[in-house]
């Protein structure tokens, strides 16, 4: 999703950016309170937005992560960083204190945060508004990347046959995701929303030079409305600067291209950051009709909000923009939901602190192989760290042994080839054998080493 999926960052793969950990602060209670009350009013205001004559069941979701049980210690960094620069960072083992508690495989659902974008866009082409549609679209396409900022720590990689479902059925999505490859490390996913579907595989090629990472994602996303439209478009690339002085910054920067199979398509750019540029993380593009006519334009912030303009706007009167002087003849299309009083320690976002939530009655009804599940990620987040820095070393160990797996032609559970050379796409099924609590078949990639750990 880099998914939408995005956050992100992206979503999509597994990279490994890092971060100096820092301590756990102990949060005092009155604070507490006040984010637990902040958190609860955000999401009954989040939901009314999203689904303001809703039917769907409201879940009662978490609003903070639990209190670590331990200190968390101090680890040298740079001596990680001088036996790995130059190195694809896929291949790069690091000590679970520069994970953040999420995979990249919730990673990827995190960018569909602003699905409301696609509720309405289907709404607008449902009723003959072509345009307000693929505004709307293109705005989903930058909200993925909000939650990336100010995230210094990497997601876990998933293993060979991890998932990830998310059903939330308040926001009307349900989102299944699993990693296909471990060579490439490829990860799908596919998502059911109010009259679309979106989904996408993704891989990141990454290089780890000493000072900085790039991120370059390979794959495409594909969006389908129930009444045939379609979009399709790629993810920019994604750089982290500052990994040893100064502060840690990560942009994105590059150009988007969302084909459409009617009558409009869009083209983004994503701004590169430079030492003297005053107004950073800009995105700024056209919308153009089947003649090649720009009909309207879109100028903002990856990670603030985006506006628009119809017809073919002077982009340059733009350059200077920012959310408090938007033009007074542009109209909002998105903007970011607010941040909490009280941030969490990794700087996870109200909706990024549901994912690895296990709700009530959930556990059980889960495959061996849902990212909830992993032990060193749940000890991460429980704050025990010492385990988690074990778990995770053990998981490694076994991981090494998917290349042997794959070459003896191991195949995906839920996803196959479009075909040869092809993309992989959802095969179905999932939720049908979730409904009948039937998991034959899904390997204990989470359990010790055994003689045969194939499917």
């Amino acid at each position: 999703m880099e998914i939408i999926f995005m956050h992100s960052w992206l979503i999509l793969q597994t990279s490994e950016w890092i971060r100096i950990a820092s301590s756990v602060n102990t949060e005092k209670q009155e604070l507490e309170v006040a984010s637990d009350e902040w958190y609860k009013k955000r999401n009954k205001m989040q939901t009314e937005k999203e689904t303001p004559n809703s039917t769907f069941p409201q879940i009662e979701r978490r609003t903070k992560l639990p209190d670590p049980a331990e200190k968390e210690k101090e680890v040298s960094l740079w001596s990680i960083i001088k036996d790995n620069v130059g190195k694809d960072l896929s291949r790069v083992c690091l000590p679970v204190y520069f994970n953040e508690p999420t995979s990249s495989l919730q990673r990827c659902f995190e960018e569909l945060e602003y699905s409301h974008l696609l509720d309405q866009a289907y709404e607008y082409g449902k009723s003959g508004n072509s345009l307000q549609r693929i505004l709307n679209v293109a705005a989903f396409a930058v909200s993925g990347y909000a939650a990336s900022e100010g995230r210094d720590y990497k997601p876990f990689n998933p293993l060979l046959g991890e998932t990830y479902e998310a059903d939330y059925p308040d926001k009307g999505v349900r989102f299944f995701s699993e990693k296909v490859c471990h060579h490439p490390p490829i990860l799908a996913c596919h998502c059911d929303g109010r009259g679309w579907k979106l989904s996408a595989d993704s891989n990141l090629r990454s290089k780890f030079w000493g000072t900085s990472i790039q991120l370059d994602p390979v794959g495409v996303l594909t969006l389908e409305f129930d009444d045939g439209e379609i979009f399709q478009w790629s993810k920019v690339t994604t750089s982290i600067n500052n990994l040893i002085l100064g502060k840690l910054n990560c942009y994105h920067h590059g150009k988007m291209h969302i084909c459409g199979n009617r009558q409009y398509s869009c083209k983004l750019k994503f701004k590169e950051q430079s030492i003297i540029e005053r107004n950073r993380n800009k995105v700024t593009g056209f919308v153009e009709d089947d003649s090649g006519k720009k009909v309207a334009t879109l100028f903002g912030k990856w990670n603030d909000s985006m506006y628009y303009t119809y017809g073919d706007d002077d982009i340059k009167r733009h350059k200077d923009w920012n959310p408090s002087s938007s033009s007074s003849n542009s109209s909002l299309l998105w903007t970011r939901n607010k941040a909490p009083p009280n941030i969490c320690r990794y700087n996870l976002s109200a909706f990024a602190i549901t994912l690895n939530e296990l709700t009530p009655g959930l556990k059980e009804k889960l495959p061996p192989t849902d990212s909830r599940l992993r032990p060193d990620q749940r000890h991460l987040e429980n704050g025990e760290f010492e385990k988690a820095n074990a778990e995770k070393q053990r998981l490694e160990r076994r991981q090494r042994a998917s290349r042997k797996l794959q070459e003896n032609g191991w195949q995906p559970r839920w996803f196959g080839k479009k075909s040869e050379d092809g993309g992989f796409c959802y095969m179905g099924g999932y939720w049908e054998a979730r409904e009948q609590g039937n998991w034959d078949g899904c390997p204990d990639i989470f359990g010790e080493i055994k003689q045969d750990t194939t499917c």
